[in-house]
Parts: C-alpha cells; sequence; structure tokens
C-alpha cells in the first residue's frame, strides 16, 4: 500500500515597501534621513509573497534615529504647522518637537 504526505506551509507576512526614496525631514531629530514606507501584507506559500492581501498606511522611518511619523494627508500637514522655536546656538527658525538643528547638530 502506497501513502502520500504533503506538506504546505503558507500564511501572511508583512513586508516594507519605501514609497519615496528622496529622504524628508525627521520629525523627531529633524535630519533629512526620513522615508516614507509602507508595510503591505502578503498571502505566501513556501515563504513566497503571492497575493497582496493588506495595503498599510504610509509613514515616516528616520534612518538615523529609527523614529516614526505621520507619512502624508492631514496627519503630515498638522506636523507641519507645529510651533516653531530658535536654536540657541545658530539662531535659525526650527520646529519646536526637534531635538537636535539640523544645521549646527547642537542638541536643543
Amino acid at each position: 500500500m502506497l501513502e502520500t504526505f504533503f506538506f504546505i506551509i503558507g500564511g501572511i507576512q508583512p513586508r516594507v515597501r519605501v514609497l519615496d526614496e528622496r529622504p524628508a525631514r525627521c520629525p523627531a531629530c529633524g535630519l533629512h534621513q526620513a522615508r516614507t514606507q509602507r508595510i503591505d501584507h502578503y498571502l505566501s506559500l513556501f515563504f513566497i509573497p503571492l497575493i497582496r492581501v493588506r495595503t498599510g498606511e504610509p509613514f515616516l522611518m528616520c534612518d538615523r534615529c529609527r523614529q516614526t511619523g505621520p507619512g502624508s494627508g492631514s496627519e503630515a500637514q498638522a506636523a507641519a504647522q507645529r510651533p516653531s522655536s530658535r536654536c540657541r546656538q545658530c539662531s535659525r527658525d526650527l520646529p519646536a518637537d526637534y531635538l537636535f538643528c539640523p544645521h549646527c547638530g547642537r542638541r536643543l
């Protein structure tokens, strides 16, 4: 008697997609090293992604400080309109939530 036995390995796995290669200003550290990304979920079979089952929301992820921020839409516009302050070292205008000055590099 011949018996047959099959293994099927499948599931849902996340995949990070970079939407814009041009870096933007990070809302946390103030450096131009944040990129717009999105996490999509794929149905995979034997660890090969086949079908996208869910598309994530875009967000900013800084390559340096690894902080995330809003990626697009009304959240990004609200972040851009936050109150500003001045750097004590170089006296340039900056958003109030920056930790470092992007011009002189000093901690605020």
